[in-house]
Parts: C-alpha cells; sequence; structure tokens
C-alpha cells in the first residue's frame, strides 16, 4: 500500500488535533476531488514499518485527539490490509484515540453487505472505526457549510452504534443532523 501524505497536526477532517493518513489510490474518481493525485495506487510513497512507527508517535501526545483515515480510499481491496494493520496497531497501543474514516463507499449496502474487497477484512477494519463519513463526493451536493463533509449526500455514521444496533445511527452529541441543513455544532 502506498500513501500520500501524513498531516500531523490536522483539524479540517474531525473534531480535535488529528493525525490524518492519506492512502493512495481510488477507482471513484469523484468529480472535482480535492485530492485526485492520490487515485493513482502508485502516487506518494510505501507504506512501511517505520511509516506505521511515525504515525504512533505523532499520535501519542495528549492533545491528539485522534486518528483520521482518508485518501485515495482506504477500502480499495489493495489498500484493506495494510489499513487493517494500521488500525490494529492503533487501537493496541491507544485505545482511547477515536479514528475518522473517511470512504466513498456506502456503509449499509456496500461495506456491511460483503460488495467491496474482503467482507471479514471489512468487517475487521469497521470494528476498529469509530466514525464513518461514507459516500462518494458529489460536487452538485457540495456546500461551505457542511462540518466534516464535502457534499449533503455523505453521512457521518456512529459505527460502533451501528453495528450493535444493525441499523446505520449519525453520530450524535455534540453534532446532530437536521434534515436540509447540514451539520451544526453544539
Amino acid at each position: 500500500m502506498n500513501y500520500a501524505v501524513i498531516k500531523k497536526f490536522d483539524i479540517a477532517n474531525g473534531p480535535g488535533v488529528r493525525v490524518s493518513l492519506f492512502v493512495s489510490g481510488c477507482r471513484h474518481k469523484c468529480k472535482n476531488c480535492f485530492n485526485s493525485e492520490a487515485w493513482d495506487f502508485s502516487y506518494g510513497k510505501p507504506f512501511t514499518n517505520d511509516t506505521l512507527d511515525e504515525i504512533l508517535t505523532a499520535l501519542s501526545p495528549n492533545h491528539i485527539e485522534g486518528f483520521s483515515l482518508l485518501g485515495g480510499e482506504p477500502f480499495e481491496p489493495e489498500n484493506q490490509e495494510g489499513v487493517l494493520e494500521i488500525l490494529k496497531a492503533i487501537k493496541e497501543k491507544m485505545p482511547e484515540k477515536t479514528v475518522w474514516c473517511y470512504t466513498g463507499f456506502l456503509y449499509d449496502t456496500q461495506l456491511l453487505e460483503g460488495k467491496v474487497g474482503n467482507s471479514e477484512t471489512v468487517k475487521e477494519i469497521l470494528k476498529r472505526i469509530d466514525v464513518l463519513v461514507d459516500g462518494r463526493f458529489v460536487e452538485e451536493l457540495k456546500s461551505p457549510d457542511l462540518i466534516f463533509r464535502g457534499s449533503s449526500n455523505q453521512r457521518i455514521i456512529d459505527v460502533k452504534k451501528s453495528l450493535s444496533s444493525g441499523e446505520v445511527v449519525w453520530l450524535s452529541g455534540k453534532w446532530q443532523r437536521r434534515m436540509g441543513s447540514g451539520d451544526i455544532y453544539e
């Protein structure tokens, strides 16, 4: 698996200060994607044990709230094994850190139904994600008023509650969904 970049002080892709990894490779090719150079699976650098150590070190300070995984596309079949190993290491060493993941695939109708790569690997990845922002970016549904997502079709899903209930559960608490008006911070 290759990666495009690691951001060690990211405030745009989840709450608080986060470490973000942008993996390489994406077949969605969404119109006006902000990271189209990462569509190429060979873009960037190979992910190594040294890269994992760099991420774990960057995550260790108390002021870092968590880890965000973006792309490219983390759930592309070519990326699944690498992504799983990263999330295993993070959750083993720092279970208090939240994991957010962004994907163009839909949680319920594609990922859970085994339509993307190895269904067992996908399930193991999902078990280690706290919040999933799903759905392709749609230029026509883009709004600067949206929080932590690019277009209004994308959902911010509480993965733990969704796996437990068997239904899609939007992230609640500080973040609430208001039909037709995007997300608001309370």
